[in-house]
């Protein structure tokens, strides 16, 4: 058993893994859409299929419901390729008879072969690989070949050098959304953006751009969201797209500066939410785990107060009307400890006029997102605010004059 179906939109994702699976001596096809791809089952019939959820003409779930509901492919194994921070899909996924589901963003050609490997699926030469006792020898790891550094240095090159435009399709999406007041156009802006970011996370995880992928991951969930409800497509949201894009951006821009480093374990950022309302602070806080962050959540303002004099936080949220001291009191008198002069503050309300954004700027804030918020919106704040911290820790310094 050899035969691979990889069901891919983006062409490059598609071809990188065919080429990989290639390497390793599978017989693979590709299909860029659900449709194409269903017809390339019964033509090239498969031993395992890779299936991306989010495709053109028909959806990955459409495709593995329509796979399981024939007598004769219902043991196929199926690999999904999903969203990391769309649970639901995920679950959809599981019950519509899913071997395996694989987040694209945290996710190897290595990775995806090791899972295929377990699932029995074995290359061609391996066939009288075998012991005494029938079972299939494991060969040891080969170390990384200089054609495989060279390869990775390629991909991630071809990445970096396609970046740019990307972005700037990106901005362009934006500004369509921002000014244009046809909700055809504006949603046509967003599927289009939506597509971008797609592909931005696959192509982010291949190079081994970990931060990138993992946001764009995030990003793209957001827009997910968006588009299932465009009436969402507030300034607020508009604010948190762009802000991200930006800062995308500014990853990039270090990239350039820099050579690829290995990645390193990452201490769990500290992020204190302050709200009086219980069911507010647990929005917040279900927020953040969506994007795998935890948090302190405290209702007494002068409580939070005290904890922000004794202890350095990483990200800082922050109700509005709350009693005894509301949030642009505190905001102002934790600017005053050194813990926490510079740390980045949210703040969370249904206040959202000219007067309540002069104010969070004017009270020392960073940011202002209304209620009520896509657990997305906030997760992708959070984790935007979060890489810049981390960004900052770790840039060079200017040499000081003798």
């Amino acid at each position: 058993m050899n035969k691979i179906l990889i069901i891919e939109d983006d062409q490059v994702v598609a071809n990188i893994y065919r080429n990989k699976f290639s390497v390793e001596h599978y017989e693979v096809e590709t299909a860029y859409d659900g449709e194409a791809g269903f017809n390339a089952i019964n033509t090239f019939k498969p031993d395992l299929i890779i299936l991306d959820l989010m495709l053109p003409a028909m959806s990955g779930l459409e495709l593995l419901t329509k796979i399981r509901a024939n007598e004769t492919l219902k043991q196929l194994p199926v690999i999904v390729f999903s969203n990391t921070y769309l649970s639901n899909m995920v679950q959809q996924a599981w019950k519509a008879g899913a071997t395996k589901c694989l987040s694209k963003a945290n996710c190897t050609p290595k990775q995806v072969i090791d899972v295929v490997r377990s699932l029995g699926i074995q290359p061609t030469d391996s066939a009288d690989k075998t012991d005494a006792d029938g079972k299939t020898k494991t060969a040891p790891e080969p170390p990384l070949s200089d054609a495989d550094a060279e390869f990775l240095a390629q991909l991630r090159k071809s990445f970096l050098e396609g970046l740019p435009a990307v972005l700037a399709a990106s901005r362009v999406h934006l500004q369509t959304m921002a000014k244009c007041s046809n909700e055809a156009d504006r949603a046509n802006s967003l599927d289009l953006l939506y597509r971008l970011i797609h592909t931005l996370t696959g192509n982010a995880a291949i190079a081994g751009e970990d931060d990138i992928a993992q946001l764009a991951d995030a990003m793209e969930a957001f827009l997910k969201e968006l588009g299932d409800k465009p009436k969402n497509l507030t300034p607020s949201t508009l604010r948190t797209l762009a802000m991200t894009v930006d800062f995308i951006g500014v990853l990039f821009d270090r990239l350039m500066k820099s050579q690829p480093q290995p990645a390193q374990q990452q201490p769990k950022p500290n992020i204190l939410v302050v709200d009086d309302e219980a069911i507010s602070r647990r929005a917040i806080t279900y927020a953040l785990e969506k994007a795998k962050l935890s948090s302190t959540a405290i209702e007494n303002p002068q409580t939070a107060l005290n904890m922000l004099a004794e202890n350095t936080y990483d990200l800082v949220f922050l109700d509005v009307d709350m009693p005894g001291m509301n949030g642009f009191e505190l905001c102002t008198k934790l600017r005053t400890f050194v813990r926490n002069k510079t740390t980045p503050v949210v703040f969370v309300t249904g206040l959202t006029d000219f007067e309540s954004r002069a104010n969070s700027t004017m009270s020392g804030g960073n940011d202002l997102i209304a209620k009520p918020f896509l657990f997305m919106e906030l997760a992708v704040k959070a984790m935007v605010y979060i890489l810049r911290g981390r960004l900052a820790k770790t840039a060079p310094t200017a040499p000081t004059a003798s």
